[in-house]
């Protein structure tokens, strides 16, 4: 039986192999996750995925697809935009691609925040405030001290 054990102790993916004996028929899919959690904690987030998606649906694991037109009918000119993006994902182009399907791309600048670069977005915003055009402003934990003088 040890053997057994040792194969789901070296799987790369633990959480897919069955558990020995008779063990797979007995317990539920927690006490499956509570094994996996004990066994093999680095298997523990793929465990926790297809447990979410077996009892509630896979909906439930999937984020949802961007929609900058949704998000632009949702919004009002005094407040910004802000998207909190999930590593590898870059929402610039679909924002490019909908100023310009609006009309609006001569009026649309972007800037790359960072060392120095808040003098040049400040005169950007305000000049996007007289013109009634947008900026776009990436990696904007760069400049963390420089975002409270947008409020």
């Amino acid at each position: 039986l040890l053997p057994d054990y040792r194969k789901i102790y070296d799987s790369v993916q633990a959480d897919k192999e069955p558990i020995p004996g008779d063990w797979e028929g007995r317990l539920s899919s927690l006490e499956k996750l509570c094994f996996i959690r004990a066994m093999r904690m680095d298997c523990l987030g793929a465990a926790v995925i297809t447990f979410i998606s077996d009892q509630i649906g896979q909906k439930f694991v999937e984020p949802p697809t961007f929609d900058i037109a949704k998000s632009f009918a949702d919004s009002v000119n005094t407040t910004p935009l802000v998207f909190i993006l999930s590593p590898g994902t870059d929402p610039v182009a679909d924002v490019i691609k909908f100023a310009e399907k609006l009309g609006l791309l001569k009026r649309f600048e972007s800037i790359s925040l960072g060392q120095g670069q808040g003098p040049k977005a400040t005169k950007m915003i305000e000049n996007a405030q007289g013109t009634g055009g947008w900026v776009l402003l990436s990696n904007c934990h760069l400049m963390e001290s420089w975002m409270s003088n947008l409020e």
